[in-house]
This record gives structure tokens, sequence and C-alpha cells, in this order.
């Protein structure tokens, strides 16, 4: 064995598309451990955390009690998070994150509605900050093929870790105001972290830019 050989660095397995774009945080990835013995594809899983919520808004609308809520965003964190533990390998696998979009956003905003008859302006003040990131998420690993940084991920919580976050601050009272403030730091955190990091790759590009044209001109 060469000595290059032997101080090589060991590879990191880079998560897939799929898995970035799910956006899991702690507690869905701590689930997935146990919804790898769920004989059910991930989407199906997401459906099902899903469908009381559905039926939450549907039947009871804002009028949900403390416990129909509590109840609810649990079993929505406890399912979906679960699925992150099954093969994202069926067809529908591409579903699963516009799925995970679709039940975080309406949760947010469903308990912003049961919180308050005023407290849907900073639901979606909110929602604006968690759409950059989404959108950020796409667009950097789709052009450049890299993640957002450890400290950014950790920031984000995770969609399991905002519903949770968003549901505690409504069961404590603390909406509006927890809303403009978790939107402020999330939205400083992912627009400055995002601004900086696109910038310093657009300046990392020109030097190729100008040896290409360079080399026509030639």
């Amino acid at each position: 064995m060469s000595a290059a050989t032997a101080v090589a660095p060991a590879r990191t397995e880079q998560p897939s598309a799929l898995a970035v774009y799910r956006d899991d945080g702690p507690l869905a990835r701590a689930l997935g451990a146990a919804g790898r013995r769920l004989p059910l594809p991930p989407l199906v899983l997401v459906i099902a955390a899903a469908l009381p919520l559905a039926a939450a808004i549907a039947l009871r609308g804002s009028d949900a009690s403390d416990a129909v809520a509590a109840a609810v965003i649990a079993w929505l964190v406890i399912v979906a998070g679960a699925s992150n533990g099954r093969p994202h390998a069926d067809r529908l696998r591409w579903a699963v994150p516009p799925a995970l979009r679709a039940a975080e956003y309406v949760a947010i905003i469903w308990i912003a509605a049961f919180a308050g008859a005023h407290e849907e302006g900073a639901a979606f003040a909110l929602l604006a900050a968690v759409a950059f990131r989404h959108y950020d998420l796409v667009y950097r690993l789709r052009h450049r093929g890299v993640m957002p940084p450890a400290w950014v991920n950790a920031l984000a919580g995770g969609w399991d870790g905002r519903v949770a976050v968003a549901c505690a601050l409504a069961l404590a009272g603390a909406l509006p105001a927890g809303y403009y403030v978790i939107a402020a730091l999330l939205g400083a955190g992912f627009v400055g972290e995002s601004a900086v990091s696109w910038t310093r790759f657009s300046r990392a590009q020109r030097p190729v830019m100008y040896e290409d044209e360079e080399d026509e001109g030639q």
C-alpha cells in the first residue's frame, strides 16, 4: 500500500436529492429508525400522517381545542417522520417532498388560525422564510451540487421541528409574536448565508469564464 493511499481521506456518502428535499430535522431522522420496520411506501405514510390534520380542518376549522391540536400535530410528526426510514424507491417517491411541504404549510397556517383570529399574518411571515429555505435547497443542489452549511440546517430544524415548535408556541399563547420572531431569525439566517454563498460561487466562476474567452480569442 502506498503512502498516498494510506493517507487518502475516506469518502462520505452524500444524501440523495430526495433526502435533501425532504428537509427532515432531528425528530424525523430519529423516528426514521422505527419507520424502517413499517411495510409501507413513504408517500403512504405521509398521506396517513396528514389525514387527521385534514379531518380537523374540515370538521372543526379553527375551533379545535388545544388537546386536538396537540394530538393532530404529534401524529403528523411521528408518522410522517417515520417515513424517513423507508426506502424511496417506488414510482411515486418524487411526490414525498411536495407532500411534506403541503403538510407543513397547512399545519402552520391552521395552528395560527385556531390560536386566534389575527394570527394568520404571522403565519405567512413564517412561511415566507420557510419557502425561501426550500427554494434554496433545490437550486443550490441543482446548480452547484452542494447543500447549505451544517449550521444553516441546524437553524432550520427540519419541517418536523418547525411544526412542533409552532404548535408549542400556540399552546403556550405565544402567538403571533413567536411566529414573527422565528420568521425573522430564520429569514435572516437563510437569506444572509445564501447571499454570501452565491456571491462567493459567482466570483469563483469568473476566472474560468475569462480563461475560456481567452482560449476562444486565440
